[in-house]
């Protein structure tokens, strides 16, 4: 199961995720308490294993300055953090030749879980009809905010809703998820692969070795069971 490991902030928290095992770590360049800039990302990215995807949150940008900050961050993948734009993915997939992934996020509202399990479904049919992205991140929105708030979304409510498009899309899930939680979360949605921010940290843009070590071992014990 791909482990991405996000808002990282500073190169050992990105070099420790790489040697638990993560398989991509992430750098906020949206409105966050965790953002970062491009310069800041570049003397990090260096330095981690070549194999490693090395994931750039970018919220509502046209391509040329998404582009131009994946090219000095030295970053290998974007994720599409606003609302869906299939012209803006068709254009980045153009301007790097199909070198550079792309995950595209969709939004949960925690607080309106019915009439949000409709919009998921309907954005979901929209990504999968257009073709020009396979991964998808669910992340939990709470009021406002959009990523990095440590609630999950309900599970239970999602299920039916990813699981007709488990085949077709990767399904990333995101929001709240911690080590305690995370066999749960598995065991209710089986996603493609799962993403945390805030419930392996200390404090803000700060990880927590032991809750990444565990993190990361609970959801490859998972991996080893299933096999």
């Amino acid at each position: 199961m791909w482990i991405k490991i996000c808002a990282n902030t500073n190169l050992d928290d990105a070099r420790l995720a790489a040697e638990l095992g993560a398989d991509a770590v992430g750098f906020v360049f949206a409105p966050s308490v965790r953002r970062v800039t491009a310069k800041e990302v570049a003397k990090i990215t260096p330095h981690l294993p070549e194999h490693m995807e090395r994931v750039g949150v970018f919220d509502s940008l046209c391509a040329e300055e998404i582009a131009a900050m994946v090219r000095e961050a030295g970053l290998n993948a974007v994720q599409l953090h606003g609302q869906w734009q299939p012209a803006l993915v068709t254009r980045l997939n153009r301007m790097f030749e199909g070198r550079l992934s792309m995950i595209q996020t969709v939004h949960w509202a925690v607080d309106e879980s019915g009439s949000s399990a409709a919009s998921v479904r309907r954005q979901l049919q929209e990504i999968e009809a257009a073709g020009v992205v396979e991964r998808i991140l669910i992340d939990s929105k709470v009021g406002q905010a959009t990523g990095g708030t440590g609630v999950s979304f309900d599970w239970s409510a999602a299920k039916s809703v990813l699981a007709n498009h488990g085949s077709r899309l990767k399904m990333i899930v995101a929001g709240g998820l911690r080590p305690e939680n995370i066999a749960e979360a598995i065991g209710e949605l089986n996603p493609w692969g799962v993403d945390v921010a805030s419930g392996v940290e200390r404090g803000p843009g700060r990880k927590d070795a032991a809750k990444l070590a565990e993190f990361i071992g609970n959801v490859r014990a998972i991996k080893d069971a299933a096999h």
